[in-house]
């Protein structure tokens, strides 16, 4: 009995045969170099990851400790010059400035005006005070008027072509002159047509010069 047994167990080591081996499969040569392609892209794509991270730590780091960009300081940062305007004074800065001290006087070149000689009329405007003073010397603000009694004779305001302003700062004692050729015509408001001249002869007329609400005193001279 012993024996059989043995045979038996003998028998069936040998029918339990071991698995047979598959022959191993060749890739072609087109699959390896795919793969390498592909291996190459993933390394790429991690290789930009970490240093994609990595920048990204560092301004995270460093932005708020680090100088700010140079466009950004330059839209905060006021120019040169806009600095220089405000910081400027305007003509209008004229603290302790005593208007009434601003004067206006009219002066004529001669006191007879002898055949055909055209008067030449003088505006002259000057600060008396002891602070300066800002003052509008512009045309805009002129006037050169000639009446002669109860005849108003001539205005430089009836044809005035066109006028200006000019903004000045006057320093105490300073003065500005404008000067205004005369040539003996008769004018009318909103210049009107007239064919009237005025008369000579030793005729007397007066002179009152105007800027702004300022008005100078009379001065007196003849047309021979």
């Amino acid at each position: 009995m012993a024996r059989q047994g043995n045979a038996q167990g003998s028998s069936s080591q040998k029918g339990a045969a071991a698995p047979a081996r598959q022959p191993q499969r060749r890739h072609s040569p087109e699959v390896y170099r795919r793969r390498r392609i592909v291996f190459g892209a993933l390394v790429l794509l991690i290789l930009g990851g970490l240093v994609g991270g990595v920048s990204a730590i560092a301004a995270a780091l460093g932005g708020s400790s680090g100088p700010a960009p140079a466009a950004a300081a330059d839209a905060s940062a006021p120019s040169p010059a806009a600095t220089q305007a405000t910081a400027a004074p305007t003509p209008s800065s004229t603290p302790g400035c005593d208007q009434s001290k601003v004067v206006v006087t009219a002066s004529t070149d001669a006191a007879v005006y002898k055949g055909r000689q055209d008067p030449v009329f003088s505006l002259t405007v000057a600060n008396r005070g002891t602070k300066p003073c800002q003052v509008n010397l512009g045309t805009s603000q002129m006037e050169f008027l000639v009446t002669s009694g109860g005849d108003r004779v001539f205005s430089s305001k009836d044809c005035q072509d066109s006028s200006q302003d000019l903004i000045k700062v006057l320093a105490p004692g300073e003065s500005e002159t404008a000067n205004f050729p005369w040539t003996r015509t008769r004018s009318l408001p909103g210049c009107e047509r007239t064919t009237s001249s005025p008369g000579a002869g030793g005729a007397t007329y007066v002179l009152v010069t105007k800027l702004g609400s300022r008005t100078s005193a009379k001065t007196v001279f003849q047309l021979g």
